[in-house]
C-alpha cells in the first residue's frame, strides 16, 4: 500500500498527427519512477473495419488473412485494371487492412482500441476532458478537454476492463482522478454498446455455382431478436427504469484507500437497467433462440475456402443491442471438367496425333455454351491454347480466359488398314529426316 505522501509524478497526455499516446509513471515504493511510453492506438484506425475490407472475420487467422488479401489484390491490381477506379480503391482498402491486420503486433493494437471504441471507452476520442467528476486527485479536473464533454476513463486503457474483470491499474488511477463517476459513466456506455457475437456457418457449392455467382438460402438456428418485445426485454407497454443500485452504470465500485475495484452490479447484470416485467417469450433477455431462413447471395467467383459476411445477421444483442455478424464459409466441389488459376479456367482436350501434325479444329465446352478451338498444324503435345474472356467474371465485369491443353490419346488397337499406313508413314518420316530425339540431352 501507499503512503500517505506518494503521488503521481508526471502524467503527459499528449495527441499528436493521427495517433495520440499516453505517458504513464511506473510508481513503486522507494518513489523510483520509471516513464514508459505505452502507444495506444492510431486515430485513423476506429473509423475503419479491416476485417470487413478483407472480408474476413475477426477470428481468421494469419493464413486466412492473408489468403484474403492476396485474391482482393490479385482481382484488382491497377496493372490489371487500368483506368478503373473502383478496382484501385478496393486495391488500396485492402492493401491498408493488410498493412495492419498482416503485422501481429498492430493486429492486436487495432483490436484492442476497436474493443475500447465499440464499448464507449475513449468517449469520442477527440480529446481528453475530464477523469472524472468528482476532483478526487487534489481537483485534477479537466486535462485536455478537446472536441468532447464525456469522462475520458484511465481505466479503460491500463485496464481493457473487457478481458480484466475489475481491478488492476485501471481502477487505481480510476479512483485516483475523480472516485467512481467518471469511469461508471464510461462504462453505461461500453454495457449498452455491447453488441451480439458473430456467428459462423459453412455452405457447399458445385464448381459451376461458384465460378457464376448464386443466391442460397440457408437455415440458421441462433439467438435471435424476440419478435414479442422486439429486443428490449420487457412486456410490451412497458419500460426498463434505471437500475438504482448502479444508477444505471451497469458497474458498482469500491474504494480501499488508493485502490478502487469494480465489478458488474448483480442487481441489472451489468445493463444499468432492471426489468421489472418481463417478456414472458424470452424471460427479460429480448432473445429467443429460433430457427431463420436467410438467403446469402454468393458474388461470382468465388474460391472454396472464401467467407461471405452479412452484416447484422449474427446472434442478436440483449435487449436490443446490436446483432453481430453471420460469416458463411463457402466450400466448392471440384468439376469433372474444368480447374481454375485465379480468374482463367482450365481444362484439357484429348486430340489426335494428325490433329497435332496437320492441324485442325475441336469443339469445347465453356460456362455457358461450346466455342470452337483452332489449333495449329504442327503444334507440340501439351500445348496451351487461350480463348480469351471465356473463363471466370470478374468484379469488375470482364472476364478470365479459358486455357485449353491439347494431349493425344494413343489407341490401344489399330485395325489392319490403319497399322499399315502408320508403317508407311513411319518410313516416309525415317526418309525426311526426322528424329524426335535429335536435340535430346540425353544422346
Amino acid at each position: 500500500m501507499w503512503g500517505a505522501g506518494c503521488a503521481l509524478r508526471e502524467v503527459d497526455l499528449s495527441v499528436i498527427d493521427s495517433s495520440f499516446t499516453l505517458y504513464r509513471e511506473n510508481i513503486d515504493t522507494t518513489k523510483t519512477y520509471q516513464t514508459e511510453r505505452t502507444t495506444v492506438a492510431q486515430k485513423e484506425w476506429i473509423d475503419k473495419d479491416y476485417y470487413a475490407d478483407l472480408g474476413v472475420s475477426s477470428t481468421a487467422d494469419a493464413d486466412e488473412i492473408k489468403k484474403a488479401y492476396r485474391k482482393i489484390a490479385r482481382d484488382n491490381h491497377p496493372d490489371a485494371h487500368p483506368g478503373d477506379t473502383v478496382a484501385e480503391n478496393r486495391f488500396k482498402t485492402a492493401s491498408e487492412a493488410y498493412s495492419v491486420l498482416g503485422d501481429k503486433d498492430k493486429r492486436s493494437e487495432y483490436d484492442e482500441l476497436k474493443q475500447m471504441v465499440a464499448s464507449g471507452g475513449l468517449g469520442g476520442y477527440g480529446g481528453f476532458s475530464g477523469f472524472g467528476t468528482g476532483g478526487g486527485a487534489g481537483g485534477a479536473g479537466d486535462f485536455g478537454g478537446a472536441g468532447t464533454s464525456e469522462g475520458f476513463d484511465l481505466g479503460d486503457l491500463f485496464n481493457r476492463s473487457g478481458r480484466s474483470g475489475g481491478g488492476g491499474f485501471g481502477d487505481v488511477f480510476g479512483d485516483m482522478f475523480g472516485g467512481g463517476a467518471g469511469r461508471d459513466s464510461a462504462r453505461s456506455t461500453r454495457t449498452r454498446r455491447t453488441r451480439g457475437a458473430d456467428v459462423e456457418t459453412d455452405i457447399t457449392l458445385e464448381f459451376r455455382e461458384a465460378t457464376k455467382g448464386v443466391t442460397v438460402p440457408i437455415r440458421l438456428t441462433s439467438p435471435a431478436a424476440c419478435t414479442t418485445c422486439h429486443g428490449s426485454g420487457a412486456t410490451p407497454g412497458t419500460s426498463a427504469p434505471k437500475c438504482g443500485t448502479c444508477s444505471g452504470s451497469g458497474m458498482v465500485s469500491e474504494n480501499r484507500g488508493a485502490f478502487g475495484f469494480s465489478r458488474p452490479c448483480a442487481d441489472c447484470n451489468g445493463t444499468g437497467t432492471r426489468i421489472e416485467d418481463p417478456c414472458d417469450d424470452c424471460a427479460g433477455t429480448g432473445r429467443v433462440t429460433r430457427t431463420r431462413t436467410i438467403t446469402v447471395r454468393v458474388p461470382a467467383g468465388v474460391v472454396d475456402g472464401q467467407k461471405v459476411r452479412l452484416a447484422g445477421q449474427g446472434e442478436a444483442g440483449e435487449r436490443g443491442r446490436p446483432a453481430g455478424d453471420l460469416f458463411v464459409t463457402v466450400h466448392v466441389k471440384p468439376d469433372d471438367l474444368f480447374t481454375r488459376s485465379g480468374d482463367d479456367l482450365k481444362m484439357t482436350v484429348p486430340v489426335s496425333f494428325t490433329e497435332l501434325a496437320l492441324g485442325g479444329t475441336v469443339t469445347v465446352p465453356t460456362l455457358d455454351t461450346k466455342v470452337r478451338v483452332k489449333i495449329p498444324a504442327g503444334t507440340a503435345d501439351g500445348t496451351t491454347l487461350r480463348v480469351r474472356g471465356r473463363g471466370v467474371t470478374k468484379r469488375n465485369g470482364n472476364s478470365g480466359d479459358l486455357l485449353v491443353t491439347v494431349k493425344v490419346a494413343v489407341p490401344k488397337k489399330l485395325d489392319e488398314g490403319a497399322a499399315s499406313a502408320l508403317r508407311h508413314y513411319a518410313e516416309e518420316e525415317k526418309r525426311a529426316g526426322f528424329d524426335p530425339r535429335a536435340d535430346w540431352s540425353g544422346n
